[in-house]
């Protein structure tokens, strides 16, 4: 029962809205215990009325006692419905804000984590809570109505009845021993769970990688690796759980022979009747099930708890850092950035070394340079998927650090090389942006984006299912989608990350075009992998190791930094 308390006050902030569900649940409850408690009282006395061929007795007492039950039905059915409210409702409230804290997640710690990890338990671990919570209520509640039946126990024999506390005291105290070792087994097992979860999402997300790597087999390999260690370790809980259980159960049969020799005793001593004796054994009999509501409250509470401590490293610990912003609030950008002495390294790679550059709003500005150079990483500081290590970044002025979230990302769209298309229509893919776009609306930012001809082409035309990741688009194609995708956004900073690199020459052509027809009113950055798309570009900084090395027009590049005059050949050539 160790941390239960915990656990339900931790989920008790997500049952807003129940207050008078959980006090008619209470209520139920103690009407469920009163009938309890009466019922078998009720019970003994129908037996000695039948005994005692005292028939109208006996057909008022079974009348009351049908009552009762009929009471009882009603009531559990009237529980049950009041507790599915608070069931459904903290179940939506618990998943909806466990999403919203995955999303504030450091995007460092996503990529170090792996997808598996929060996948399992955003779907898993709440699922678990709720139906754990569930059976934990019912345990308690059946607990309670067995009150009851220990009162009677005690009214007919009070030496029975302290037996039977001794001796159901050491099956709990068995049962707990049980569970605290079940615990540490099912933390294990479901680390396990994870790695194979994360393989499983690997391997429906890269499955044409897969494929065209030839790597079928290697990669089966490792997945079944996984499944086999996941395997070993669930087979090693059950076992040691179930050796467990053997040991308790030959344990609970001791116990039922010692209250059984017990009444034999108390018979032979004259000191019980044989009409009690056999009440008396009844509720024995009927008390047993109580250390199975135990049994399964315990186990419901390890898991519970397991659960509950899961989400709570995500959702209130530090195992997984959140992003940070400020509290200043800028509406609309004017767009001017600059970098200062900015140093940046995944892990111990240094990308950015001590750079600075300065950027006016409304400029286009292209990034040059070799793979690997840190042009992308420019992009990654600027919209704060990543913090800077050392040195500042300010917009319009002010330190990136200061503004919040809303001032950042509400004011810049990035269009990345391989943008994530999401598995639904290409209308809602753009409703995801702007929830009241108009059809006028997305037709033009469609037309901008030279995706206009190819959606009419499509039989179902907006409302066509593009599949996860957009799998049934052309590279070209799911460009041109997060082009118009971030078209929808109208913010006053577009970032383009190699955003034509999946292009044709021909449409190369037109969204070079297109993002030429927005010079003036929007502050652009480009990352460039053709040098032929920048030729226009009011400035663009040739990025080496990590610093800029020269900058200025196409043309002036050319004519006074060599490496960038080789960049542009070697693309000629090819």
């Amino acid at each position: 029962m160790k941390g239960l308390g915990k656990s339900l006050k931790f989920l008790f902030k997500y049952t807003k809205g129940n207050t008078g569900n959980l006090i008619a649940i209470i209520l139920l409850t103690i009407i469920s215990i009163v009938v309890n408690i009466v019922m078998p009282i009720l019970s003994a006395k129908q037996l000695v009325y039948l005994t005692q061929n005292n028939l109208a007795s006996l057909t008022n007492i079974t009348i009351l006692i049908m009552v009762f039950a009929i009471s009882n039905s009603v009531a559990w059915c009237i529980y049950r419905m009041f507790y599915n409210r608070i069931y459904y409702g903290t179940y939506y409230n618990l998943c909806t804000n466990l999403a919203k804290d995955i999303l504030r997640i450091e995007t460092k710690v996503m990529d170090e984590s792996g997808s598996g990890l929060f996948i399992q338990r955003l779907m898993e671990d709440t699922s678990k809570v709720s139906s754990k919570v569930s059976v934990i209520i019912d345990s308690i509640s059946n607990i309670l109505k067995q009150l009851g039946i220990f009162v009677a126990i005690f009214i007919i024999s009070p030496i029975v009845f302290g037996f039977v506390v001794i001796f159901k005291t050491i099956e709990f105290l068995m049962e707990n021993r049980n569970e605290e070792l079940e615990k540490k087994d099912d933390k294990v097992c479901r680390a396990a769970k994870e790695r194979v979860t994360s393989m499983i999402s690997e391997l429906v997300r890269g499955s044409t990688d897969i494929k065209m790597l030839n790597s079928e087999e290697s990669f089966l390999n490792e997945y079944d690796k996984r499944v086999k260690e996941s395997n070993r370790t669930e087979l090693k809980k059950y076992n040691s759980k179930w050796r467990r259980r053997t040991f308790t159960w030959s344990a609970w049969s001791v116990l039922d022979f010692a209250q059984i020799m017990l009444i034999i005793f108390l018979l032979k001593n004259n000191m019980l009747t044989s009409i009690v004796a056999v009440v008396l054994y009844n509720y024995i009999d009927r008390a047993e099930s109580s250390i199975y509501f135990i049994a399964d409250l315990l186990e419901s509470v390890v898991d519970l708890n397991l659960s509950v401590e899961r989400i709570k490293e995500i959702m209130e610990g530090n195992k997984f850092k959140k992003e940070t912003f400020g509290n200043k609030h800028i509406d609309k950008v004017n767009g001017d950035f600059e970098f200062k002495n900015v140093s940046f390294k995944y892990d111990k790679n240094l990308v950015l070394n001590n750079i600075s550059f300065k950027i006016k709003a409304n400029e286009t500005v292209a990034f040059v340079g070799k793979s690997g150079a840190g042009k992308t990483t420019i992009f990654n500081l600027l919209t704060k998927l990543y913090k800077v290590k050392s040195g500042t970044i300010t917009i319009d002025g002010i330190n990136i650090n200061e503004l919040d979230k809303d001032s950042i990302r509400g004011n810049i769209t990035i269009i990345s090389q391989n943008p994530y298309i999401f598995n639904m229509s290409i209308k809602d893919n753009l409703k995801i942006v702007k929830p009241d776009i108009t059809m006028k609306e997305i037709k033009e930012v469609c037309k901008i984006a030279c995706l206009d001809e190819f959606i009419d082409s499509l039989p179902d035309k907006y409302n066509t299912v593009i599949g996860e990741g957009g799998v049934n688009l052309s590279g070209g194609q799911k460009q041109r989608l997060a082009i118009a995708r971030a078209l929808v956004q109208k913010t006053e900073i577009i970032l383009f990350d190699e955003a034509t690199s999946a292009l044709d020459n021909e449409t190369q052509t037109k969204i070079t075009e297109a993002i030429n027809n927005m010079k003036g009113e929007y502050t652009i950055l480009i990352v460039a992998h053709r040098l032929s798309t920048i030729k226009n570009a009011n400035k663009i900084f040739f990025i080496s190791d990590g610093k800029v090395e020269k900058e200025g027009t196409f043309d002036e590049l050319m004519k006074k930094c060599k490496g960038f005059k080789e960049l542009y050949e070697s693309e000629i050539i090819k």
